[in-house]
C-alpha cells in the first residue's frame, strides 16, 4: 500500500462545478464518496492505495482521505485530462482530518506537486489525525 497527496487549489480545481475545499469534501464524504479524479501523469497507484487531499488555500492543510479504487487509466475524452482514477472518500477519517487538519509543516512538504508520496515521517502523522 502506499500513501499519495492530492493537491487541490479551491481557486483553480473544482468537483463537478463545485469548489474542491474542505468543507466540499466532508460533504462528498458523506453523500457521494465515489469520485474519479484526474491525474496529469499516470502515476504508480494501485487498488487500496491511500489519497490524501491537501488544500493549498486558505491554509495549507491536509483535510481528506481516499482510498484508491482502481488504478489509474488514460481518459481519451478529454486532452486536458490525461489520466483518471476512481477513489471513494473515507467518511469517518474525512471528518476527523476535516476538524483537525494535519498542517504543511507537519508533513515536511517542500516543492508542491499536483501528486506526490507522502514522506515516510508524515504518515504515522497523517493516520493519527484521520483515526485509522
Amino acid at each position: 500500500m502506499a500513501d499519495w497527496i492530492y493537491i487541490l487549489n479551491p481557486r483553480k480545481d473544482t468537483l463537478d462545478g463545485e469548489p474542491s475545499d474542505k468543507e466540499t469534501m466532508r460533504q462528498l464524504a458523506e453523500e457521494e464518496p465515489e469520485l474519479e479524479l484526474w491525474l496529469g501523469r499516470r502515476n504508480r497507484m494501485r487498488p487500496g492505495d491511500r489519497l490524501w487531499f491537501f488544500f493549498a488555500q486558505p491554509e495549507s492543510a491536509v483535510a481528506a482521505v481516499a482510498e484508491v479504487d482502481e488504478e489509474p487509466w488514460e481518459n481519451h475524452d478529454d486532452p486536458d485530462v490525461p489520466y483518471l482514477v476512481a477513489v471513494t472518500l473515507l467518511t469517518e477519517a474525512t471528518k476527523a482530518l476535516h476538524r483537525d487538519p494535519v498542517g504543511r509543516e507537519e508533513l515536511g512538504m517542500g516543492q508542491v506537486r499536483s501528486v506526490q508520496k507522502v514522506k515516510p515521517e508524515a504518515l504515522p502523522v497523517l493516520l493519527a489525525r484521520a483515526g485509522l
